[in-house]
């Protein structure tokens, strides 16, 4: 399986000046961390004065300074430095999902104009860690596989239409388990389908660092000094967010910001970090990787689910043995706010759920399958 990468690239230009960005920016990121130049030089492998040329380029081009050059002191990044820096990190947040599945479609696409064997696991996922993980273990062991980042609900339409051989989806345990099931119903059958534990993980407030507005609960979402960024429609989280809202009686319309959305857990983490918001809500991994404080509020199990008729085909097996390896649960057990304790096993729908609805019942959320992001969690 060839493994194809493709990352963004932004520019900045005043004039005929431009500015070489990612070397800028990887500098930066380097002072930032070590608080030395010499040690950023050091660790990015580029001579001290190389250095000061790039910052005195940049500096000259905004008219404006990016390191605080205090002798005797660690050094530190100017505001506008740290603008930088955030934009490049809110960048790589809201486009690395969608690149990673254009990637893997032309991973796909090359893999059958040259292979002998066209089969390939086909893979419609919400955005999480552990899903980006097993991507990683799939390639490095050369499975074919076409990856494709989808919201919860049309992974599982995607499934019911035999566009993908994978749906993954995700599930609060507790009070809001029931509700959630019934608005993913119309795509799941537990006489054809079976599921497969991808891991268990942690939903809650993300909120600035230090938490400086004191943000304890979905009510402080409500006052004046609070800015919120929320998930866009369609996606799980945004889901089980509204129904917590709903249970504690809140309205959404009188949250600063609700209808200010991003599209992937990381992208809500870095808008907070870069100073944009106070608070979003997702799971632990992106606050903990950018600083932020994290207030758990729900536990949500990740499943895999696909037709019974497919478990036995060797790619999903293959699939469901990297799941259940002891490499994999250890990768997943490094992630903050995951548990891999039943990673690869599998389970009856009404088994997970219990007592399954009957046929033809409509209860709970209505919700479309088209339209909508592909990149959502």
């Amino acid at each position: 399986m060839y493994d194809i990468s493709i990352k963004p690239l932004w520019t900045i230009r005043q004039g005929l000046d431009e500015l070489p960005l990612p070397r800028l920016l990887a500098l930066l990121m380097a002072i930032d961390e070590h608080g030395s130049l010499a040690a950023a030089c050091q660790r990015n492998g580029v001579a001290y004065r190389h250095a000061w040329g790039l910052l005195n380029k940049a500096e000259a081009l905004f008219g404006s300074p990016l390191l605080q050059r205090t002798r005797g002191r660690r050094a530190s990044l100017t505001p506008l430095a740290e603008k930088l820096v955030w934009a490049d990190r809110r960048i790589a947040a809201r486009l690395s999902p969608i690149l990673t599945s254009l990637a893997s479609e032309l991973e796909s696409e090359i893999e059958r104009a040259v292979s002998r064997s066209p089969a390939i696991l086909r893979i419609h996922a919400s955005h999480g860690f552990a899903v980006e993980t097993l991507r990683e273990f799939l390639s490095a062991d050369g499975v074919p596989h076409d990856l494709q980042y989808r919201s919860s609900q049309e992974a599982l339409a995607s499934l019911a239409g035999g566009t993908c051989d994978i749906a993954g989806f995700h599930v609060p345990t507790g009070e809001f388990e029931a509700a959630t099931v019934r608005h993913y119903q119309r795509w799941l059958d537990p006489q054809t389908q079976q599921l497969i534990n991808v891991s268990s993980r942690r939903q809650g407030l993300m909120v600035a660092r230090g938490n400086p507005k004191q943000v304890s609960g979905l009510h402080d979402l409500l006052r004046d000094d609070v800015r919120f960024i929320n998930r866009q429609q369609g996606s799980g989280s945004r889901l089980l967010f509204e129904m917590m809202l709903d249970r504690g009686r809140i309205d959404a319309r009188a949250i600063a910001g609700i209808d200010d959305c991003e599209y992937t857990h990381a992208a809500v983490a870095a808008y907070i970090a870069s100073g944009m918001a106070d608070a979003g809500f997702g799971i632990e991994t992106p606050a903990r990787q950018f600083k932020l404080n994290f207030i758990p509020l729900a536990v949500e199990r990740y499943f895999f689910v696909c037709r019974r008729d497919a478990l036995a085909q060797p790619l999903v097996q293959r699939m469901i043995e990297m799941l259940s390896s002891a490499e994999y649960r250890r990768a997943i057990d490094a992630l903050p706010g995951y548990d891999p304790s039943a990673s690869g096993t599998t389970l009856e729908l009404d088994a997970a759920f219990g007592r399954w609805p009957r046929a033809g019942t409509r209860t709970g959320t209505r919700a479309g399958t088209g339209g909508g992001t592909r990149t959502a969690g």
